[in-house]
């Protein structure tokens, strides 16, 4: 019996000793490098459709109107409670203020390339 509870008392001394290594060995730096997480990236991935008239009017109060379209909000309280009441049709990541993107700059990551550079013009060429 007394062997038994030296061996567990070793083995916790090692993970104790493991997890210790484990947290020590990241680099200090990059976490200070890293923006603190300010906002919500709220993407809708279900359907409100057949759905009650509360959930519609809390994705609308969150400014989501189609599937699979994202919005940004700042951690506060109100947008949490809204997030919680439609937690099974959203996804919600936490991310930086400088991930924070807006309409216009969403729709330009998702057009494609045009697939050649326009490098001069000769309507516009200075004499």
């Amino acid at each position: 019996m007394l062997a038994l509870a030296s061996l567990r008392s070793c083995a916790r001394t090692q993970i104790r000793s493991l997890a210790t290594a484990a947290s020590s060995s990241s680099p200090p730096a990059a976490a200070a490098a890293s923006e603190p997480n300010t906002h919500f990236r709220i993407t809708l991935r279900r359907s409100a459709i057949s759905l009650s008239k509360n959930v519609k009017c809390t994705l609308e109060a969150l400014g989501i109107h189609r599937r699979l379209q994202t919005v940004y909000h700042r951690h506060t309280p109100d947008i949490a409670g809204k997030i919680l009441r439609v937690k099974e049709l959203v996804s919600v990541q936490n991310v930086p203020a400088s991930a924070v993107r807006n309409k216009l700059e969403q729709r330009s990551d998702r057009k494609a390339s045009r697939g050649y550079v326009v490098t001069g013009s000769k309507l516009h060429a200075e004499p």
